[in-house]
């Protein structure tokens, strides 16, 4: 039983102490503590570099897996309506609590503002889902346009069929080498993490602690509420129009 227990959470305990561990040495160093600054990024900076293709050749790798196209083409719709429907209830939810329980209260934390004109909704539709150059796809900032970009290019190998076999082996085994990728990168994590809190708690202060610590404990009650509330709620949804679909 203790040997399962670790196997489970050894790796979540961890990073739990190496945040824990970096808050402390930020707020008894301080400014001080602004010396372990590079350690944070390079972990932050290899995670990025590494999930942003991990992201776009699993997606597309998925989709040229499939053997049932009719299938998929369902799955992509239902996924991106019930996204988009919880996705909005979740959001909902969040801001109505955040407004009555506000987590940042008492912090001041100094941003640079350098533009506020209200952008169209039509310009930000055709931001969020496209970008104009490729280039731009492999950026973390554009994380929604490459997933349908890589949808895209998994239906297109799909659709060329035999001639695309050898691409589809290339998808399957840089899809392994990815998440061989990402399992080294996160063996780092406990110290890339620890440092990154430390210099974030070093530099704004423990106000920022104080700060998160309010906005856990605003989370995690919602989210367990919305977990034994509405998940259950949309599995009876779910279960009850799979019921009417068979009978009609």
């Amino acid at each position: 039983m203790k040997n399962n227990f670790l196997k489970n959470y050894l790796f979540p305990i961890l990073l739990l102490s190496g945040v824990i561990i970096g808050s402390i040495i930020g707020i008894i160093f301080k400014d001080k503590a602004s010396v372990l600054k590079p350690l944070g990024d390079i972990f932050i900076n290899l995670l990025f570099t590494a999930v942003v293709p991990l992201i776009f050749v699993s997606i597309s790798n998925s989709i040229v897996q499939m053997e049932n196209m009719k299938r998929l083409g369902r799955i992509i719709v239902t996924m991106f309506i019930i996204f988009f429907i919880t996705g909005f209830i979740a959001g909902s939810i969040m801001i109505i609590i955040s407004v009555i329980f506000n987590p940042a209260q008492g912090v001041n934390i100094p941003m640079e503002i350098k533009d506020m004109t209200p952008p169209q909704i039509s310009e930000q539709i055709v931001k969020m889902i496209t970008v104009s150059n490729f280039v731009d796809l492999l950026s973390i900032n554009n994380i929604l346009p490459m997933i349908i970009f890589s949808i895209f290019f998994g239906f297109a190998v799909k659709l060329v069929g035999e001639k695309a076999k050898p691409l589809a082996k290339i998808l399957d085994i840089t899809n392994e080498v990815f998440m061989k990728i990402i399992s080294i990168i996160m063996y780092y994590a406990p110290i890339g993490l620890g440092a990154y809190f430390a210099n974030l708690v070093g530099t704004f202060g423990p106000q920022l602690l104080g700060s998160y610590a309010r906005a856990c404990a605003i989370y995690y009650p919602v989210a367990f509420l919305y977990l034994i509330i509405f998940f259950p709620t949309y599995i009876c949804l779910y279960c009850c129009w799979k019921i009417r679909f068979k009978i009609s």
